[in-house]
């Protein structure tokens, strides 16, 4: 009897390198999954950083559930290469492959501000409080202007 593989995604809670363990918080829910560096396809652990995106699949352990064939598929929010992606929401719609219409994620105005605070805390780390809380509360009536944050 064949079974076939179901492949979750999740997103990294934390990952000690050290160590070389750490745990995914599962998109659908559920108990968080032990994971371990043996268990990664890409052998660079520099990645898994907590909120990075990330694909696995999942079986029983001795302690509970363990990730194993774990592939990264997006950066953690606030990461440079991140900066794209919000963008790319941020844009809305673009054309597909085929001329589609492809759909954007619209974010809740708590996930872009913490979204643009991880922005700016990683691509300017000597900007205030203050000054964030300004650039947020300048930000947030645009994006909710322009549909990319629910109101």
């Amino acid at each position: 009897m064949w079974m076939v593989p179901v492949v979750l995604s999740g997103r990294v809670l934390r990952f000690d390198e050290v160590r070389g363990y750490g745990f995914i918080a599962p998109d659908e829910g559920g108990p968080d999954v032990f994971v371990h560096a043996n268990e990664l396809a890409d052998d660079d652990k520099s990645g898994l950083m907590p909120g990075t995106i990330v694909e696995f699949e999942v079986m029983e352990g001795e302690r509970g559930p363990k990730a194993f064939a774990v592939r990264v598929v997006g950066p953690p929010p606030g990461r440079r290469e991140a900066f794209s992606e919000v963008t790319a929401r941020a844009a809305g719609p673009v054309g597909g492959p085929n001329g589609d219409d492809v759909l954007c994620d619209v974010l809740a105005p708590s996930e872009f501000r913490e979204e643009v605070t991880e922005l700016f805390l990683r691509g300017v780390p000597d900007l205030t409080g203050a000054q964030i809380v300004r650039l947020r509360d300048t930000l947030l009536p645009l994006a909710q202007k322009h549909g990319w944050v629910d109101e």
